[in-house]
Protein backbone atom coordinates (compact mmCIF):
# COMPACT_ATOMS: atom_id res chain seq x y z
CA UNK A 1 0.00 0.00 0.00
CA UNK A 2 1.12 3.54 -0.68
CA UNK A 3 1.88 5.41 2.54
CA UNK A 4 0.11 8.75 2.44
CA UNK A 5 0.26 11.92 4.57
CA UNK A 6 -2.30 14.76 4.56
CA UNK A 7 -1.15 18.31 5.39
CA UNK A 8 -4.25 20.52 5.65
CA UNK A 9 -5.28 23.04 8.32
CA UNK A 10 -9.04 22.70 7.76
CA UNK A 11 -10.27 19.66 9.74
CA UNK A 12 -13.33 19.27 7.50
CA UNK A 13 -11.19 19.08 4.36
CA UNK A 14 -8.76 16.74 6.11
CA UNK A 15 -11.62 14.39 6.95
CA UNK A 16 -12.96 14.57 3.38
CA UNK A 17 -9.53 13.87 1.87
CA UNK A 18 -9.01 10.96 4.23
CA UNK A 19 -12.37 9.43 3.30
CA UNK A 20 -11.56 9.75 -0.40
CA UNK A 21 -8.14 8.12 0.06
CA UNK A 22 -9.41 5.30 2.26
CA UNK A 23 -11.94 4.31 -0.40
CA UNK A 24 -8.94 3.16 -2.46
CA UNK A 25 -7.34 0.01 -1.07
CA UNK A 26 -4.03 0.89 -2.71
CA UNK A 27 -3.47 3.69 -0.18
CA UNK A 28 -3.29 4.09 3.58
CA UNK A 29 -3.18 7.37 5.51
CA UNK A 30 -0.35 7.08 8.01
CA UNK A 31 -0.45 10.62 9.42
CA UNK A 32 -2.30 13.93 9.16
CA UNK A 33 -1.03 17.41 10.07
CA UNK A 34 -2.83 20.72 10.50
CA UNK A 35 0.34 22.81 10.17
CA UNK A 36 3.50 22.69 8.08
CA UNK A 37 6.18 22.74 10.80
CA UNK A 38 5.24 19.44 12.50
CA UNK A 39 4.79 17.88 9.07
CA UNK A 40 8.31 18.97 8.08
CA UNK A 41 9.79 17.54 11.29
CA UNK A 42 7.98 14.21 10.86
CA UNK A 43 8.65 13.80 7.14
CA UNK A 44 12.38 14.30 7.63
CA UNK A 45 12.63 10.86 9.24
CA UNK A 46 9.51 9.04 8.03
CA UNK A 47 9.50 8.21 4.29
CA UNK A 48 6.09 8.20 2.58
CA UNK A 49 4.97 7.66 -0.98
CA UNK A 50 2.47 10.48 -1.32
CA UNK A 51 1.70 13.83 0.35
CA UNK A 52 -1.70 15.52 -0.02
CA UNK A 53 -0.81 19.18 0.51
CA UNK A 54 -2.67 22.48 0.93
CA UNK A 55 -1.12 25.88 0.20
CA UNK A 56 -2.86 28.22 2.65
CA UNK A 57 -1.73 27.38 6.18
CA UNK A 58 -0.60 29.53 9.11
CA UNK A 59 3.09 30.18 9.89
CA UNK A 60 4.41 28.34 6.81
CA UNK A 61 2.43 27.72 3.62
CA UNK A 62 2.47 24.60 1.50
CA UNK A 63 4.79 26.06 -1.14
CA UNK A 64 7.38 26.93 1.49
CA UNK A 65 7.02 23.48 3.05
CA UNK A 66 7.55 21.71 -0.25
CA UNK A 67 10.62 23.81 -1.03
CA UNK A 68 12.14 22.83 2.32
CA UNK A 69 11.28 19.16 1.83
CA UNK A 70 12.91 19.10 -1.60
CA UNK A 71 15.97 20.93 -0.27
CA UNK A 72 16.34 18.23 2.39
CA UNK A 73 16.00 15.40 -0.10
CA UNK A 74 12.42 14.34 0.65
CA UNK A 75 11.25 13.11 -2.76
CA UNK A 76 7.71 11.93 -1.95
CA UNK A 77 5.17 12.55 -4.69
CA UNK A 78 2.78 15.41 -3.94
CA UNK A 79 -0.82 16.08 -4.94
CA UNK A 80 -1.89 19.65 -4.23
CA UNK A 81 -5.42 20.05 -2.87
CA UNK A 82 -5.91 23.76 -2.45
CA UNK A 83 -7.89 26.87 -3.31
CA UNK A 84 -4.73 28.60 -4.58
CA UNK A 85 -5.42 29.18 -8.27
CA UNK A 86 -3.04 31.97 -9.26
CA UNK A 87 -0.54 31.28 -12.04
CA UNK A 88 2.54 32.18 -9.98
CA UNK A 89 1.77 29.67 -7.22
CA UNK A 90 0.79 26.92 -9.64
CA UNK A 91 3.94 27.40 -11.73
CA UNK A 92 6.16 27.38 -8.63
CA UNK A 93 4.62 24.15 -7.38
CA UNK A 94 4.82 22.48 -10.77
CA UNK A 95 8.54 23.29 -10.86
CA UNK A 96 8.84 21.39 -7.58
CA UNK A 97 7.44 18.28 -9.25
CA UNK A 98 3.89 17.96 -7.96
CA UNK A 99 2.07 14.98 -9.45
CA UNK A 100 -1.31 16.69 -9.76
CA UNK A 101 -3.05 19.91 -8.76
CA UNK A 102 -6.67 19.99 -7.56
CA UNK A 103 -8.39 23.33 -7.05
CA UNK A 104 -11.08 23.38 -4.35
CA UNK A 105 -13.92 22.65 -4.59
CA UNK A 106 -13.80 19.42 -6.59
CA UNK A 107 -15.62 16.10 -6.71
CA UNK A 108 -14.58 12.60 -5.72
CA UNK A 109 -14.13 11.60 -9.37
CA UNK A 110 -11.40 14.21 -9.88
CA UNK A 111 -9.66 13.18 -6.67
CA UNK A 112 -9.78 9.54 -7.74
CA UNK A 113 -8.31 10.49 -11.11
CA UNK A 114 -5.35 12.06 -9.31
CA UNK A 115 -4.78 8.86 -7.32
CA UNK A 116 -5.06 6.75 -10.48
CA UNK A 117 -2.54 8.98 -12.26
CA UNK A 118 -0.11 8.58 -9.38
CA UNK A 119 -0.48 4.79 -9.42
CA UNK A 120 -0.20 4.52 -13.20
CA UNK A 121 3.00 6.53 -13.18
CA UNK A 122 4.49 4.44 -10.37
CA UNK A 123 3.51 1.20 -12.11
CA UNK A 124 4.93 2.27 -15.46
CA UNK A 125 8.28 3.15 -13.90
CA UNK A 126 8.33 -0.04 -11.83
CA UNK A 127 7.54 -2.20 -14.88
CA UNK A 128 10.59 -0.82 -16.67
CA UNK A 129 12.90 -0.80 -13.67
CA UNK A 130 14.78 -3.91 -14.82
CA UNK A 131 15.68 -2.51 -18.21
CA UNK A 132 15.90 0.59 -20.37
CA UNK A 133 12.77 2.55 -21.20
CA UNK A 134 11.30 2.38 -24.65
CA UNK A 135 9.46 5.42 -25.97
CA UNK A 136 6.13 3.68 -25.31
CA UNK A 137 6.93 2.86 -21.68
CA UNK A 138 8.27 6.36 -21.08
CA UNK A 139 5.13 7.87 -22.59
CA UNK A 140 3.03 5.77 -20.21
CA UNK A 141 5.03 7.04 -17.26
CA UNK A 142 4.66 10.67 -18.38
CA UNK A 143 1.05 10.43 -19.56
CA UNK A 144 -0.25 12.52 -16.67
CA UNK A 145 1.89 15.43 -17.91
CA UNK A 146 1.32 15.24 -21.66
CA UNK A 147 -2.37 14.35 -21.82
CA UNK A 148 -5.02 16.86 -20.79
CA UNK A 149 -7.69 15.71 -18.36
CA UNK A 150 -11.11 15.24 -19.92
CA UNK A 151 -14.04 15.21 -17.55
CA UNK A 152 -17.54 14.19 -18.44
CA UNK A 153 -20.54 15.65 -16.63
CA UNK A 154 -21.45 13.58 -13.62
CA UNK A 155 -24.97 12.62 -12.62
CA UNK A 156 -26.34 14.44 -9.57
CA UNK A 157 -25.29 12.62 -6.40
CA UNK A 158 -27.94 10.64 -4.64
CA UNK A 159 -30.06 12.84 -2.40
CA UNK A 160 -29.82 16.08 -4.40
CA UNK A 161 -33.25 17.43 -5.25
CA UNK A 162 -33.87 19.29 -8.54
CA UNK A 163 -36.10 21.90 -6.86
CA UNK A 164 -33.40 22.70 -4.31
CA UNK A 165 -30.77 22.96 -7.05
CA UNK A 166 -33.05 25.35 -8.91
CA UNK A 167 -33.71 27.41 -5.76
CA UNK A 168 -30.00 27.93 -5.09
CA UNK A 169 -29.22 28.66 -8.73
CA UNK A 170 -32.11 31.14 -8.98
CA UNK A 171 -30.98 32.97 -5.84
CA UNK A 172 -27.48 33.40 -7.27
CA UNK A 173 -28.81 34.53 -10.66
CA UNK A 174 -31.11 37.10 -9.06
CA UNK A 175 -28.43 38.40 -6.69
CA UNK A 176 -25.23 39.21 -8.62
CA UNK A 177 -21.95 39.15 -6.75
CA UNK A 178 -20.18 36.59 -4.63
CA UNK A 179 -22.01 34.72 -1.88
CA UNK A 180 -20.62 32.35 0.74
CA UNK A 181 -22.41 29.17 1.77
CA UNK A 182 -23.49 30.97 4.95
CA UNK A 183 -25.04 33.78 2.89
CA UNK A 184 -26.89 31.38 0.61
CA UNK A 185 -28.10 29.19 3.46
CA UNK A 186 -29.63 32.17 5.25
CA UNK A 187 -31.59 33.25 2.18
CA UNK A 188 -32.80 29.88 0.91
CA UNK A 189 -33.52 28.54 4.41
CA UNK A 190 -31.27 25.48 4.26
CA UNK A 191 -28.37 24.35 6.42
CA UNK A 192 -24.85 25.41 5.47
CA UNK A 193 -23.84 21.75 5.09
CA UNK A 194 -26.70 21.13 2.66
CA UNK A 195 -25.94 24.26 0.65
CA UNK A 196 -22.28 23.27 0.37
CA UNK A 197 -23.23 19.92 -1.19
CA UNK A 198 -25.43 21.62 -3.77
CA UNK A 199 -23.05 24.43 -4.72
CA UNK A 200 -20.13 22.00 -5.07
CA UNK A 201 -22.21 19.98 -7.54
CA UNK A 202 -23.28 23.13 -9.44
CA UNK A 203 -19.63 24.23 -9.70
CA UNK A 204 -18.61 20.80 -11.03
CA UNK A 205 -21.29 21.12 -13.72
CA UNK A 206 -20.14 24.70 -14.58
CA UNK A 207 -23.61 26.01 -13.74
CA UNK A 208 -22.12 28.41 -11.20
CA UNK A 209 -18.52 29.42 -10.50
CA UNK A 210 -16.45 29.92 -7.38
CA UNK A 211 -13.67 32.29 -6.39
CA UNK A 212 -11.55 32.97 -3.34
CA UNK A 213 -12.27 36.12 -1.32
CA UNK A 214 -9.03 37.29 0.30
CA UNK A 215 -10.50 40.52 1.69
CA UNK A 216 -12.00 38.98 4.79
CA UNK A 217 -9.52 40.29 7.32
CA UNK A 218 -8.69 36.70 8.18
CA UNK A 219 -8.78 33.35 6.46
CA UNK A 220 -9.82 33.44 2.77
CA UNK A 221 -13.26 32.04 1.99
CA UNK A 222 -14.96 30.63 -1.10
CA UNK A 223 -17.68 32.71 -2.74
CA UNK A 224 -20.11 31.50 -5.40
CA UNK A 225 -21.90 33.33 -8.19
CA UNK A 226 -23.97 32.51 -11.26
CA UNK A 227 -22.25 32.28 -14.64
CA UNK A 228 -22.99 35.14 -16.99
Amino acid sequence: MYRTVIVEDDPVITLLNRRYIEKDERFCVVQTFSAAHPALFWLRSNPVDLIILDVYMPQMNGLELLRMLRAEGVDSDVIMVTSANDAETIEALMRLGVTDYLIKPFGFERFQLALDTFCNRRNAIHDSAQGAFTQNTLDRALLHISTPVTQTPSAPPKGLQPKTLERIQTYLQENPGGHTCDDIAGHVELSVVTVRRYVNYLVEQSVISSDMDYNTGGRPCIVYHAEN
